[in-house]
């Protein structure tokens, strides 16, 4: 059972558990294939195929295993294999991802994330704690932050409990004293709990718990949160 008099500090995820995030990155992809239309049409015709652009994305990441934590080399790598392969100029590597990535900040939050990081901020110190490449500031919700972890920038991804460590150690808060949320059941929530810390899972779907050890609570939506936390 969650026990509120402990929490002195929160982590929450980000993609999908603030926004969803596969509609953002088939958004991010789309400009991104328009953009390469104009400068490189070999290399958008290659990524506009679901199948060809699941096939490049595998092989970077084969090529790539030691950086597996770092989603924004791997889509750099994506662009660089799809454009050598239509042999087209490998320099437009950087400009595609740029443009890339500008979309993938462009995230609709879901209808209560606001009012939630509003909620949680003004009681507790809250960090972002993420694998994926969101910029907060770019997304305009850095206020609500006292800083922001990614697996890109840390090295190692959740559910590693170094992560989650890293974060007690940003918020100088023992890990028992934290409670993160996230939607995702074995990178967020359990991994949570290996590392020490209470969890609240995100469960959107009504998705079955796939672990022994079961979430301190489980929440349909952020607004759930906050009830169960005031």
């Amino acid at each position: 059972m969650l026990d509120i008099s402990r929490v002195q500090a929160i982590t929450i995820d980000l993609d999908d558990t603030l926004w969803p995030i596969w509609p953002t990155i088939a958004r991010a992809e789309k400009v991104l294939i328009e953009w390469l239309l104009t400068v490189a049409p070999g290399t958008s015709a290659l990524l506009a195929s679901p199948e060809t652009a699941r096939m490049l994305r595998a092989q970077a990441a084969a090529q790539n295993t030691h950086l597996s934590h770092d989603l924004s080399v791997l889509r750099r790598e994506t662009i660089r294999l799809a454009l050598r392969q239509a042999g087209e100029d490998e320099a437009l590597t950087t400009q595609g991802f740029d443009v890339f990535f500008a979309e993938r900040q462009r995230v609709d939050l879901f209808d209560d994330a606001i009012a939630t990081l509003e909620f949680l901020s003004a009681r507790h110190p809250v960090v972002a704690l993420s694998n994926g490449n969101s910029n907060l500031q770019l997304i305009g919700i850095d206020r609500f932050f006292k800083a922001s972890i990614s697996a890109r920038d840390f090295g190692i991804a959740k559910p590693d409990p170094r992560i989650f460590h890293e974060a007690a150690r940003v918020l100088d808060v023992e890990p028992a004293a934290i409670l993160h949320v996230g939607d995702d059941a074995t990178l967020d929530a359990h991994g949570a709990i290996g590392a020490g810390m209470q969890a609240v899972w995100l469960n959107r779907a009504d998705s079955v718990w796939p672990h022994e050890a079961a979430p301190h609570a489980t929440v349909r939506d952020l607004a759930a949160l906050c009830r169960l936390l005031g």
